[in-house]
């Protein structure tokens, strides 16, 4: 999958041409520092790069353009450094198309009281500066992401950062081609979907392919790269003795990596970063994918199950955002409660397809038999998610918008082994508890397919929601069903307002 080494955020100044050249030239090295501070922060998900000082409309308009033309840039970080008047950025903002911050800082941590001048006030004035290019943001309504502070504080830098992984998850959705393997799960509503409107507001195209179409590539993969690929399973997983070269059930692994090598190879060729299966709809396939769909999303694909496509496209979004950080993302299902008295717990699961990235352990590859989908065994990776604060995410189609719904909650281990149950699976505890939790859920009409990730939580979520002007509901510690549903009352008034006739 692409990396995000590439891509890079551009760092804009503004001021204005009445200071004079030697202030702007303080200015310009200035701010340079200033984006310096940012760039080498650790931990940065994308490169940050200074751009000349901004001090007139044409060259404010230019940038924006050139900002919406380069596909490396994700998005723009805007300082006033002096006071930039705001009138000479109107045609910019009404022009850019990339995700904005405006960052509300200045060059020093302490003023210095005894040697101040005017010289120094008409040099750092961004808290003059800053509030005219503020009322012009919100005189024409960009969205925007605030961050006030100075970029030496962890806590500044943590929610640029978020800002950033949202920028990326957003850029990687604007470009994203899924690929659906037949149709969605008959007569299931929340995985079906307005795709027209879906590429309208997020980007994605997401197109419908025979299953056979994939059936004709599995056949036509090499027997020497079946091998070489179950050589590569038996070094990474635990593998069942019987699917183990010579097993009795050996013949079932080889084909499990001949349909991930034939996926692949589709996807890679066809430029997909996400798709979806359906065990009602499998064509010639002997297998419901399962192995193959588990290595694809640990390599940064997107999966829906059920021909769900929305899901898939959140799946790719939120690991593009969160690419490099601990915790891992996956497809998930909830399925089932634990119900004991002040020990509530949600256990997710799906039929195969949870991905090893947020595996506890090394995961072990079994095969066991599948109750629907009409096929041979299908093999799988099995193994407990790791425990840790995470969110759960799912996409709906409202009608009229979509809507994001989210819970912040923690994962932890199974009460007790689970010897039985021969899937991947996750237990957590959602916030504030599962009874809000659920009602909450319920009642923002939540779909049952999410996006379990520990390596983005509320402000990336809350960022991207922001970016794509799509509705987020999230669930978290001072959620109350009362005021969750009031405020489900207000954004249906509010999108309604805002989406116009």
């Amino acid at each position: 999958m692409t990396s995000s080494d590439a891509r890079e955020v551009w760092f804009l100044t503004g001021s204005q041409g009445l200071y004079g050249e030697e202030t702007l030239r303080q200015v310009a090295e200035q701010s340079r520092g200033i984006a310096g501070q940012l760039a080498e922060q650790p931990g940065s998900p994308v490169r940050v790069v200074w751009k000349p000082v901004l001090t007139g409309a044409d060259a404010i308009r230019d940038a924006m353009a050139g900002a919406n033309a380069d596909p490396a840039c994700v998005g723009l970080i805007a300082w006033m450094h002096t006071f930039s008047p705001a009138k000479m950025w109107i045609a910019g903002l009404d022009l850019l198309r990339k995700p904005l911050l405006h960052l509300h800082t200045q060059v020093n941590v302490d003023l210095p009281w005894s040697t101040i001048d005017m010289d120094f006030m008409n040099l750092n004035q961004a808290a003059h500066g800053d509030r005219e290019f503020g009322y012009v943001q919100a005189r024409i309504g960009v969205a925007r992401k605030t961050v006030a502070g100075h970029v030496s504080d962890p806590a500044v830098v943590a929610r640029v950062h978020a800002w950033m992984r949202a920028a990326i998850g957003h850029h990687t959705l604007r470009h994203l081609k899924l690929a659906r393997f037949g149709d969605n799960m008959r007569d299931v509503a929340v995985t079906e979907g307005d795709k027209v409107e879906a590429q309208l507001r997020f980007g994605v195209s997401v197109n419908t392919y025979g299953v056979n179409d994939l059936v004709a590539r599995v056949d036509q993969v090499a027997d020497a790269a079946v091998t070489d690929l179950v050589k590569e399973y038996a070094g990474a997983y635990r593998l069942a003795p019987e699917l183990a070269a010579g097993g009795e059930r050996h013949a079932s692994l080889r084909y499990a990596a001949r349909i991930e090598l034939g996926l692949r190879d589709f996807l890679t060729e066809g430029g997909f970063g996400a798709f979806t299966t359906n065990f009602e709809d499998l064509g010639g396939l002997r297998q419901l994918p399962g192995l193959a769909v588990q290595r694809l999303m640990a390599d940064g694909y997107g999966f829906g199950g059920e021909g769900d496509w929305k899901t898939a496209a959140l799946l790719r979004t939120l690991k593009a955002a969160g690419a490099g950080l601990p915790g891992g993302t996956s497809f998930m299902e909830d399925y089932t409660y634990h119900l004991a008295p002040g020990r509530e717990l949600i256990l997710g699961a799906h039929m195969l397809e949870v991905c090893p990235s947020i595996a506890a352990q090394r995961p072990s590859c079994e095969i066991h038999p599948l109750g629907i989908g009409d096929r041979e065994d299908p093999v799988r990776l099995v193994f407990d998610a790791r425990p840790g604060p995470a969110v759960v995410v799912g996409l709906a189609d409202m009608g009229d918008r979509f809507r994001l719904v989210a819970n912040q909650i923690e994962v932890v281990r199974p009460v007790e082994p689970l010897p039985r149950l021969p899937v991947a699976r996750a237990v957590w505890k959602p916030a504030p508890d599962l009874r809000t939790s659920t009602e909450a859920w319920l009642t923002a009409g939540g779909p049952h397919h999410t996006v379990l990730s520990g390596q983005v939580g509320g402000e990336e979520l809350g960022d991207l929601a922001d970016m794509l002007a799509t509705e987020l509901l999230l669930i978290d510690a001072d959620t109350t069903v009362r005021q969750f549903a009031k405020e489900i009352r207000w954004n249906q008034a509010y999108h309604r307002l805002a989406g116009g006739l």
